[in-house]
Formats: structure tokens, sequence, C-alpha cells
């Protein structure tokens, strides 16, 4: 079984709260092999108050709580039945289990928050060759001309027509020669 992040969606202004009940529920539980981190996305804004700076945390996504965990019965169960919380995003029905965040997704949100654990490896440098594995440019060679880590994108410089053409590509869609 593997760990993934999901979504789960609360009352809004509950937040905190579905976040510490849900906390305390996997130690009363014994969930903690189960369910390992409960995160309320937040960043950090800068306010302009009576012609002063201040610096605030706010909610990224109001109403959503994040939960690292691995999926099974039991930990599907203690999550949804944590007081405040009203189901999980990416759940198709009363009896589904809910799809997970894809990791680029994970670690874009744990990056906006400061938390710079790499969830993914990025292999890729620039100048380096690359072949196109999907997408209308499927199959072509071209060259890494940046690496962008917080939109988990590549700008690859493919050759059309006997001219080098910039193309934007995610991460899953280019593969080292």
């Amino acid at each position: 079984m593997e760990k993934n992040w999901y979504v789960v969606h609360t009352y809004s202004g509950y937040e905190n709260k579905v976040k510490t009940n849900l906390e305390k529920r996997v130690y009363s539980m014994e969930m903690e092999d189960k369910i390992f981190r409960v995160l309320v996305p937040m960043e950090e804004e800068i306010e302009h108050k009576d012609g002063k700076k201040k610096s605030v945390m706010k909610k990224t996504f109001p109403g959503y709580v994040l939960v690292e965990m691995v999926m099974t019965d039991d930990s599907w169960y203690v999550v949804r039945n944590t007081p405040g919380v009203t189901g999980f995003v990416g759940s198709s029905g009363a009896g589904s289990k809910p799809t997970p965040l894809m990791p680029y997704e994970a670690e874009t949100i744990l990056r906006q928050m400061g938390l710079t654990e790499a969830l993914t490896k990025v292999d890729f440098a620039v100048n380096e060759s690359v072949k196109v594995k999907e997408g209308p440019f499927a199959n072509f060679v071209g060259k890494v001309e940046e690496v962008d880590l917080d939109r988990q994108k590549l700008k690859v410089l493919v050759d059309m027509f006997g001219r080098e053409t910039p193309v934007e590509l995610d991460f899953e869609q280019a593969e080292k020669l």
C-alpha cells in the first residue's frame, strides 16, 4: 500500500478544528501507520493597514484540508467520520473511495506552503536530450531549455521543419534519452 495525499472537504472556517480532531483520532484509534500528516494549506500574504505592512497567514483553499495517508477501509472510516468533515474530494459516490492528488499537485501545494520535501525526483537538466512521450509532439526529440520545478514543466526545443520550436511539457510527458 502506498501513501498519497487526499483532499478532505470541511465546513468553511473549521479547517483547523478538523485538523486537530483528526490528529487526536489518529492517535486514539492507533492509525499512525496509515494516516501520517494533516495540513491546512496556508500562504503568507502581506496586508497594508494604517500605512504599515503586516504579514498574515491566509488559507489557500478555504474549506479544505490535506491528508497524507494509506487508503484502507479503516483509514477511510477514521477520516470520513471525523467531526467537521463533509467528505473527500474526488469521491464519485457514497461507497466509493476517493482519488488521490497527483504527486506533482501535492508537491506544488507543499512548496507553496514552504514545505520543500521533494515528492518527485526531477531527472531533467538544461541542454540534455529528451523524447516527448505523449501529446501532439509525441516521439519528437528535443533539447531541454528550461526546467520549472514549481509548475513541474519543461521547455523543450524540438526540430520542426528545420527550425527549433519551443514546446512546454509536463515532466510526465518527457523521458531522458
